[in-house]
Formats: C-alpha cells, structure tokens, sequence
C-alpha cells in the first residue's frame, strides 16, 4: 500500500458520525464558504482565490488516484482499520463509501465567484451541494479538506493586494516609478511556512499583486494550476542575491577582506545587471559610509543595480533613520546615507529618487504596519517610495490563520422528505453575531458600487446577474481561469 493520506479519511473524526445525524430522508446538504470577519483593522474586502487549485488537485487528481481507481479493497481496509482503531467501532459502515467508490466520481456542484474578485466580508465565496440524494454527507464531510486547502490562498493574496495598494498609495504621493512598483513586494516567506505545499499556495496568492519572488513553488503553482507559462509571460521573478554564509566566507580579519569581497561580488561576479548584497553581516554602517564610497565608481560605471540588504534592527530606523538628531548614518538611514554617497534625480513632485545604479531591499519582519511606517517617514524626509523594495516574509503570511478573515463552511440549506428548507446558525452568546450565518440558498450581484449577498433563495429560485458560476460539478472542471485573467480582474480595482 502506497504510503498517502486515505481521500476518506481527510476529515475531522466527528465528521465521520454525522452520515448517521442528519434526520431521515435527508437529500441535499447546501453550504457557503465565506470571510465572515477581519482580525486586521482596515480589511473590510477578501481577494476570491484558489478554489481551482483546490479542485483540480483534491477534488479530481488526489481522489482519483488514491480513492477511484484504487481497487475497492483496499479503499475499505484502510478505513475500516483506522476507525476501529480510533473510534471503537467494531465493524464501521462503510456502505457510503461503497456507493462513492461504485460512482466514480465526486457528485458535487461547487459554485466560486471569479477568481481575483475583491469580496466584501460576509459575501459567500464558495458555494458547494450534493447533486445526488443519497451523498447528502458529502457537502460537509468534504469541508475540512476544503477549508484547510482554501483559508491561506484567500488570507495571503488579501495581504499581497493590502501591500500594492499601500505601495499604489504613496508611489502617487511621492511621484514614486509605477513600473517598479509590481516588484516592491517580494515574497521571502518560503522557509517561514509550515510546509512546502503551504508556501507554494501562499506564493502563488503573493504573484497575483507582485512579481518578485524568491518562492520558486509559487510559479509552479500558477503553472499547474493556472495556466502560466514561464516561457510566454512574467509569472515571477528574482534576482542573484548572497547570503551570510556567503559573505562570512571571505572573512573579516584583514582590514579590506570585506572590501574586497563587496568589489570582487559586484564588479567581477557581477559586472552587469541587479545583484542584491547582504550588507550587514558585520557593520552595515561601515559597508556604507566606508565601502561603498571607495567602490562608488566601479558601481557607477555597471549597466544594472547594486541593492544594499540590510537584514537586521528596526525596520523603520534602519531603512527611514531612526531620527535621533545626532547626524550619524544610524540617524540618517540606509536610504538617505546612499542618497549621500550616490546622489540621484528630483522627480516631477518634488522627491529624491536614488541614482537607478544602487537601491535597497529590507525583508526582516516586515509587516503592513512597519512598510506604511516606512514609507511615511521616507515621505516626509522627501524620498520617494519606490526607493525600497520590501521582503515580504513569513511574518505576514505565517503569523495568520483561518480566524485572520474568519473563514467558514456553513450549511444554509437542507432538503428532508421532499422539502426543502432554509437553516441557520446565529449563536446568543455571540453578542456581534459574527458566527450569525446566512440562510437558504445564496446569489451575490453587483449593486453598482460593490458585491452583495442575496440569500433566503431556493434551488428554484435563479437571479439574474448571480456571479456565482459552476466550477465544478460531477468531477468535472469548468470555467478554468488564467493567472493573468485573475492578475487583471484583481488589479482593475486600483484604478
């Protein structure tokens, strides 16, 4: 036996019980997956993504493979086993699971809006109900496979579109390069994730508002599941970049071996185009009041870009200054201390542009909070925004979970003997009532300024406009979306 996760067993224990819960001539179990809340003050829309992926690879490759068209056996025995051995069942039912197998296919009908759609909170997402009676206990047994696949593609391509915007935003106040700003993010996250799949979703909601990347899985992503292609458009982007380790190498005991081994990186490894130096392996400030001047002509004289990284203290002291008033580079920061050794240009709106041969990266700890932090003090010391690039790292998009937007899978509609019923939830000990769910069956419309629910509906009920469409029914995939497709839609919402 292959070694996998059983396609029957990706639930939570207490889902496996409730075949058996629900009341008798139970038909159709209807449910929503929507953002109900924002744990981030000034989140108030949700970027629709990743529900393609999620199908694509679950919902058809890994059922079929590890469930289909695996023989009925051992379909059985690998469940019968771990239920008897968990839940003390001596001879668990497997008759459901027979019927599924028997079928061939998932008998889902899973309804998504557009994929780079901006969604205000509490405006379904998802839609998913059975499309035969007798697998009622499949729209909710699928729910914790759907929601652990589903919750960071929506968090972290949120996030990603919070930074465009943020960057959008000061780029116009400051007369900042709009063609730099689709590289201002770049995702450093890959190795801060929880696991590979993790950062490679994460990453690929990080290309749909950036190019730059160093989480190769994320194209990878787009490639499989998005229809990207590396050959034919930008789906992401690096550049060569060292280390610590790297730096270390060449040590630090003589007086010019670090010297040396910034002139030897940036003038005889690199003599041309964006090479990104780690610059604080032991004293950033001497690398750039003591260095770099001895090397400005060298640099100068490259055709591309030298970015300074500093990867260590506040963010915001180090890159903006820490404004201590002593006139020391500390003081000054990394972006006015170049601006000091390299000059550059004043841009239409009155702000310092760094000469285009030497730039900044900073992707320590970086958060929404510390880049609009940055960003603000760059503009009142009369740099523009576009004189940093950000790594966006694990500590946005690890330090967040299904909570962040409080995502959730909710049944709003029930069929029992024939008769169709509209259900909630809407807990009194929930005084906000967040938790509060919608009823019956669902449609969102525009309204001519933003998207809203229309819920109480019945499967016969149909609305016009409803932008809910069919991206799944009977194993079978429809309406496939394109990265740049998606890239676009979400995007439109700058202008």
């Amino acid at each position: 036996m292959s070694k996998h996760f059983p396609p029957s067993l990706l639930t939570d224990f207490y889902k496996i019980s409730h075949i058996a819960q629900y009341p008798e001539a139970t038909s159709t179990v209807y449910s929503t997956w929507i953002a109900r809340e924002s744990l981030i003050g000034g989140i108030d829309h949700v970027v629709a993504f990743g529900v393609q992926s999620v199908i694509q690879r679950y919902f058809v490759e890994y059922f079929n493979k590890h469930f289909f068209a695996r023989a009925l056996e051992e379909v059985l025995e690998e469940y019968t086993r771990i239920i008897r051995n968990t839940l003390g069942v001596e001879s668990p039912s497997t008759t459901h699971l027979e019927a599924l197998w028997s079928l061939g296919y998932l008998p889902l009908e899973i309804r998504a809006l557009p994929e780079g759609t901006l969604t205000p909170l509490r405006v379904p997402l998802v839609t998913v109900v059975n499309t035969i009676d007798e697998f009622y206990w499949l729209t909710n047994f699928v729910e914790t496979l759907f929601s652990v696949e589903s919750w960071i593609l929506t968090t972290s391509a949120t996030l990603a579109f919070e930074y465009r915007k943020l960057f959008e935003r000061y780029a116009g106040e400051t007369g900042g390069d709009p063609t730099a700003i689709p590289f201002q993010g770049h995702d450093f996250s890959f190795r801060g994730m929880s696991s590979i799949e993790a950062a490679a979703a994460s990453g690929a909601a990080h290309l749909l508002s950036f190019y730059g990347t160093d989480t190769i899985p994320g194209i990878l992503f787009h490639e499989y599941y998005y229809g990207a292609d590396t050959d034919t458009e930008i789906v992401g982007v690096s550049i060569p970049a060292t280390e610590h380790s790297v730096m270390c190498a060449y040590g630090n005991e003589g007086p010019d071996d670090e010297l040396n081994s910034f002139a030897h990186i940036v003038t005889n490894l690199y003599p041309a185009g964006f090479i990104s130096v780690v610059s604080d392996t032991w004293d950033l400030w001497r690398v750039i009041g003591e260095y770099l001047p001895l090397l400005k002509d060298q640099i100068m004289a490259r055709d591309g870009r030298v970015v300074i990284r500093p990867d260590s203290g506040d963010p915001v002291d180090i890159v903006a200054g820490s404004g201590i008033g002593d006139g020391s580079l500390a003081d000054l920061g990394v972006v006015e201390s170049l601006w000091n050794v390299f000059h550059g240009t004043i841009n239409e709106r009155g702000f310092k542009v760094l000469d285009p041969h030497i730039g900044v990266i900073y992707g320590d700890a970086i958060s929404l909070s510390s880049a609009t932090r940055i960003l603000a003090r760059l503009k009142d010391k009369g740099f523009a925004s576009t004189n940093i690039v950000f790594g966006v790292g694990s500590f946005t998009y690890q330090h967040t979970n299904r909570d962040t937007f409080g995502h959730a899978f909710k049944s709003t509609s029930v069929t029992v003997r024939g008769v169709e019923k509209a259900i909630f939830k809407d807990p009194v000990t929930d005084p906000r009532h967040m938790k509060r769910s919608l009823r019956g069956r669902v449609a969102v419309l525009h309204n001519g300024s933003d998207l809203e629910v229309i819920d109480g509906l019945t499967s016969h009920e149909e609305r016009d406009g409803d932008l809910l469409q069919v991206v799944f029914r009977d194993g079978e995939v429809s309406n496939i979306q394109t990265l740049a497709e998606i890239r676009a839609r979400l995007l439109s919402n700058l202008d």
